[in-house]
């Protein structure tokens, strides 16, 4: 039987991932220095995982309801109103305030997404997001029928009203921000996030603000919020008048616990649109993994401050050496910078990765995240061994 014959032209149309690719020429490697690597490489904190531990041994293993357990969702609901001021109403529908804003528990905050894009976007149908992007957006958004549209942020990588605005049209849906991003680690001010909110509820567009890496914001690029300018926050779009009516927020723990393999996120917002998205989580994830939802309660009050601390450091590392030979946008959040291949060099993103490669070095080519080959993506959610090799190495490539 002629197997490919029978896939659709929706699988055909997608590659396989860029970084998958790089992960399976590291395997080939001796020891790399990798710096390739979107997860944190601290281990996860002890009293989460004696949390799953017991979440397991107390036979919290069987499906969960749809939208999440109740405790999980409860303690969601209070720390949105704590960090953005939202009254979410945690009840299922039916018993719930229709006019409040809701939150449901997904398979990560890539399942959320697929949810929303599901339930959003009819066949051609747009979503706008800045170039570079996350590797997911294009892919997702066409898996559904949508037509990707990528708005050029280059130089500085920000996701700026003025450049969305021109790319408007009639079947616009969705504007996404990813903040801090992936793969430039850029954090949008609370001035461009006021900016695109009010730019997208003039045009009856949803804000989609995927925040994974929210509770990763470095001190420098964090702002007073505007329920308590003592307190210095991350920006978003969630945070002004109104948003809860027209942002749908997107978070997770997996990147900031360092439980990536525990597939857990949340999503925050109108409640019709997050009581369809738990209506096709019926039919697609069914739930979230039932021990670790009871664990997450746990993480919440974990302080993550030291390791933030630690990663600011190794922020300021890759600046402070790469910035001698090249271009860099320092990174106002996440764990990921993405610098130019300097062009005396004469090379694509590829063939610099290829060099790197040459000398153990595993970073990601920049068109793995973009429609330009100018960048690289590197992680410095590494070891120090990897970090410090792999910036020796690859300041001597680019001087």
């Amino acid at each position: 039987m002629d197997m490919r014959a029978l896939l659709s032209q929706r699988t055909l149309g997608i590659n396989a991932s860029g970084i998958r690719k790089v992960f399976d020429l590291g395997a080939k490697l001796k020891d790399p220095f990798n710096l390739s690597i979107g997860q944190p490489d601290f281990p996860v904190p002890d009293p989460i995982k004696r949390a799953a531990i017991a979440a397991i041994e107390n036979n919290h293993n069987g499906y969960t309801v749809t939208q999440g357990i109740a405790p999980l969702r409860d303690r969601l609901a209070a720390h949105l109103k704590a960090d953005l001021g939202w009254d979410v109403d945690s009840r299922p529908a039916g018993a719930a305030d229709a006019q409040r804003p809701s939150v449901m528990v997904s398979s990560g905050t890539s399942g959320a997404l697929m949810l929303a894009f599901m339930a959003l976007l009819n066949p051609g149908d747009e979503v706008i997001f800045g170039d570079p992007y996350f590797v997911m957006y294009p892919h997702l958004t066409r898996l559904v029928g949508g037509v990707p549209v990528m708005c050029d942020t280059y130089p500085d990588f920000r996701l700026k009203a003025e450049r969305v605005e021109k790319l408007i049209t009639p079947r616009t849906k969705i504007v996404l921000l990813n903040t801090p991003s992936n793969p430039a680690g850029v954090v949008a001010s609370g001035k461009e996030c006021r900016e695109l909110w009010d730019l997208c509820r003039s045009r009856g567009i949803l804000l989609i603000s995927d925040e994974i890496y929210d509770e990763f914001t470095y001190d420098d690029a964090r702002e007073p919020s505007p329920l308590d300018p003592a307190k210095r926050v991350c920006p978003s779009p969630a945070r002004f008048g109104g948003a809860s009516e027209g942002v749908l927020v997107v978070r997770g723990f997996g990147k900031t616990y360092g439980v990536t393999g525990w597939r857990l996120g949340y999503a925050a917002g109108p409640r019709t649109l997050i009581e369809e998205m738990n209506k096709l989580q019926q039919y697609t994830f069914v739930c979230a993994p039932s021990p670790l939802q009871h664990a997450m309660s746990a993480a919440l009050d974990y302080d993550m401050r030291e390791h933030i601390a630690a990663y600011r450091g190794r922020r300021d590392a890759v600046v402070e050496r790469l910035g001698k030979v090249t271009e860099v946008v320092k990174p106002g959040g996440a764990f990921y910078a993405f610098p130019r291949v300097p062009e005396h060099l004469g090379l694509s993103d590829e063939q610099f990765i290829t060099r790197a490669l040459e000398r153990n070095v595993l970073v990601i080519p920049g068109s793995v995240f973009s429609r330009r080959g100018t960048h690289f993506r590197l992680s410095y959610a590494a070891s120090q061994r990897s970090l410090d090799g792999g910036l020796a190495v690859l300041a001597e490539l680019m001087s």
